[in-house]
């Protein structure tokens, strides 16, 4: 399972996605939220869908990767709709047994969130899987730096991030290392009740907790040694500049935010 977290991860590529601007990507990639959100009927949500997967075949990145992002989260999916199916009780009623009950509307609700949260997951892996993490820290400070204005550190704010970021992925392959050891010592992490199965990760948990440490301690001592001391004066390696690819991805995006609004007014 630990495996299958992609979060944070980048594959490298030479298609039109990769090659935009990040803050672009940054920017569209919050437009697709909002267009999700947005999304007041099936069909207009359905133009969502369509976005993420065609984004996602411009990227010429495997489709599989879709399955392998959304595996870790599909508890929290049927958790979520199971939720909206069960207490949401406005609506036509289609089922009835004790103190159960199911609505259309329930329904209906509980399939608009479990494809707005697929489509999220989808949206925000394309943004990691496409762009390099400098490049990502440098577009959200470039976005951010209005507020350097009010005294906010909006180069610390974004390298934090990005690190943040950055480091999931080695967490995850840290987590994985440290179970295999446990069971190969002999340790049952996978059987018990609840109370054993939380007792049992505190062999897991407490090496993680040093183990990051260890890591952060390492890194910040690397900053130091390279005269690290925040964004003054700082310049940048790559600048980031405007091109076609990011008008031609910003019409596109455009259009189906376009589409969306339509339906919602045509279809109510």
């Amino acid at each position: 399972m630990l495996k299958d977290i992609t979060l944070g991860q980048y594959f490298p590529g030479d298609s039109v996605i990769h090659k935009m601007d990040a803050r672009v990507k940054l920017l569209l990639t919050i437009a697709f939220i909002i267009m999700l959100f947005a999304a007041k009927n099936m069909y207009s949500l359905l133009v969502g869908v369509v976005f993420a997967l065609l984004s996602f075949a411009i990227s010429k990145i495997p489709f599989s990767m879709i399955r392998t992002s959304l595996k870790p989260i599909v508890p929290i999916v049927i958790f979520t709709a199971l939720l909206n199916i069960l207490f949401v009780s406005t609506g036509e009623e289609l089922f009835s047994i004790w103190v159960i009950t199911i609505t259309d509307e329930g329904l209906d609700t509980a399939v608009y969130m479990v494809v707005r949260i697929v489509c999220l997951i989808i949206g925000s892996s394309l943004l990691t899987y496409t762009t390099s993490p400098i490049d990502l820290t440098d577009a959200i400070e470039r976005l951010l730096r209005p507020l350097k204005k009010i005294k906010v550190p909006v180069h610390e704010l974004a390298m934090m991030m990005t690190i943040a970021l950055r480091f999931i992925p080695t967490l995850i392959e840290e987590t994985d290392k440290i179970m295999s050891a446990q069971k190969a010592r002999g340790s049952e992490l996978d059987t018990g009740n609840l109370k054993q199965k939380v007792k049992s990760m505190l062999p897991i948990v407490i090496p993680l907790f040093v183990s990051s440490f260890r890591r952060a301690e390492e890194l910040a001592t690397a900053m130091e040694c390279r005269c690290y001391h925040g964004g003054e004066g700082r310049t940048k390696m790559k600048q980031l500049t405007l091109t076609y690819r990011d008008l031609s991805g910003s019409i596109y995006t455009a259009i189906f935010i376009a589409a969306v609004v339509a339906l919602n007014i045509i279809i109510k």
